[in-house]
C-alpha cells in the first residue's frame, strides 16, 4: 500500500509516534515537560547529524533519530534536563558503537534507557503513567499501530509479544494470587504502546525469518515474566536489553557459517567452471588461428620454391652448367687432345 501510494515507510513510525505523544500528553499530561522532549529530539538529530557525515561523509535520513529522540523524551523522568540529552546521545552512539559487520546488535533507545537507569539510577526514571480509564486513546494508537506494523511487515511480531503476555500474565496471576486484571493492565499503559509498537519491532535490530521474530517475542516475553517474579520494574526493557542482540548475533553467526559454507561447496564447481571456459576458449580460438597456419604454411612454400628457383639458376650459369656442357662434347675433345699429343711428338722427334 505505502509503494502503491509512493509513501516512504520510514516515515511511519514517526508519524506513529508523534500520534502515541498528542494522544497522550493532551488527555493526560504525561510528557515532564515539553522543553525536555524537544532537548532530546534535538539531541539526537544533532548526534546523528554529526556522527554520519563524520564517519560516511553523506547526510542521514532522520526518522530514526527522531524516534528515538521523541521516546527518550516520553520515557525518561527527571526533574534535570542533562539525563534527557545524555540518553538521547547513547541511544544515537550505540547504533555505530555497538556493531557486528554493518548491523548495530541492540535497540537504540532500548540501551540508552536501560544504560540511564544503571548508571545514574539516583537521577532517572521510568514511564509509568497508565492511560486510565479512557481507552480511546490506546484505541487510536492500536488501530494505527497496527495498520503501519502490517504495512512494514512487522505485525507478527507485536502480535506474538502480546499474546504471550496475557497468558503469562494469567500465569503470573495465579503463581503469586494477584488479581488478573492487575497482571494485564500494564500493557494498557503509554510504555509498552512504545514498547510494543516500536522497540521490539525495530527493522534493524530484529531478525529476518518471520518464525524467528516471533520466537524472540516470545522469549523476550518469557524472560520479563521472570524479571516481573523477581520484582524488577522496568522488565520489559531489561528483557528485551538481554534477548534481543542475542538473537541478532545468533543469526549473524549463522550468516557467516552458511557464507562459508557456500564458499566451500562453489570451490569444485568453479574450477569446473574454468576448465569449461578453458576448452570453450580453446575451440573458439582453434578456428581462428587455423587461416593463419595455413597461410604460414603457404608463405614457407613459396620461400622453399623461391630459393630453389635461385639455386637452379645459379646452377645454370655456374659449374653445373659447365660439366654438363663438357660431358655433352666427350668426343671431340678426347680427339681434338690427341692430335695435338701426337702433333708435339712429331715436331720434337725432328733434327
Amino acid at each position: 500500500m505505502a509503494k502503491r501510494w509512493g509513501i516512504d515507510q520510514r516515515y511511519f513510525a514517526p508519524a506513529l509516534i508523534t500520534c502515541v505523544l498528542l494522544a497522550g500528553q493532551f488527555t493526560f499530561g504525561f510528557l515532564e515537560s515539553w522543553t525536555r522532549t524537544l532537548l532530546a529530539i534535538a539531541t539526537a538529530i544533532l548526534v546523528e547529524l554529526v556522527v554520519v557525515r563524520a564517519l560516511y561523509g553523506t547526510w542521514p535520513h532522520l526518522a530514526s533519530a527522531y524516534v528515538s529522540g521523541i521516546s527518550v523524551g516520553i520515557l525518561v523522568r527527571s526533574p534535570a534536563f542533562w539525563p534527557y540529552a545524555l540518553c538521547a546521545a547513547i541511544s544515537i552512539m550505540s547504533k555505530y558503537v555497538l556493531r557486528i559487520g554493518n548491523r548495530h546488535i541492540f535497540n537504540p533507545t532500548n540501551f540508552g534507557i536501560v544504560a540511564m537507569l544503571l548508571l545514574a539510577p539516583d537521577a532517572v526514571a521510568g514511564l509509568s503513567i497508565q492511560w486510565g480509564n479512557n481507552l480511546l486513546p490506546m484505541v487510536l494508537v492500536w488501530i494505527f499501530g497496527t495498520f503501519i506494523l502490517r504495512a512494514v511487515g512487522r505485525l507478527n511480531i507485536t502480535i506474538t509479544y502480546v499474546a504471550s503476555f496475557l497468558i503469562l500474565g494469567v500465569v503470573r496471576a495465579k503463581m503469586i494470587g494477584h488479581p488478573v486484571l492487575a497482571e494485564i493492565a500494564p500493557i494498557t499503559g503509554p510504555m509498552y504502546q512504545l514498547f510494543i509498537f516500536f522497540m521490539i519491532t525495530d527493522p534493524k535490530t530484529t531478525v529476518r525469518a518471520k518464525w524467528a521474530q516471533s520466537l524472540v517475542a516470545l522469549l523476550i516475553a518469557l524472560l520479563e515474566t521472570i524479571f516481573r517474579l523477581m520484582q524488577w520494574v522496568y522488565a520489559p526493557f531489561y528483557a528485551l536489553f538481554i534477548i534481543g542482540p542475542i538473537a541478532n548475533v545468533i543469526e549473524i553467526a549463522i550468516d557467516e557459517l552458511l557464507l562459508v559454507r557456500q564458499q566451500l561447496c562453489l570451490v569444485p564447481q568453479d574450477l569446473r567452471l574454468v576448465r569449461e571456459h578453458v576448452t570453450f576458449a580453446h575451440d573458439a580460438v582453434s578456428p581462428a588461428m587455423k587461416p593463419q597456419r595455413a597461410r604460414r604454411r603457404d608463405t614457407s612454400s613459396a620461400v622453399a620454391s623461391s630459393l630453389l628457383a635461385d639455386r637452379v639458376r645459379s646452377a645454370a650459369t655456374t659449374g653445373y652448367q659447365s660439366r654438363r656442357v663438357r660431358s655433352s662434347r666427350p668426343a671431340a675433345s678426347n680427339g681434338s687432345m690427341a692430335r695435338s699429343m701426337r702433333d708435339s711428338s712429331a715436331r720434337r722427334a725432328l733434327p
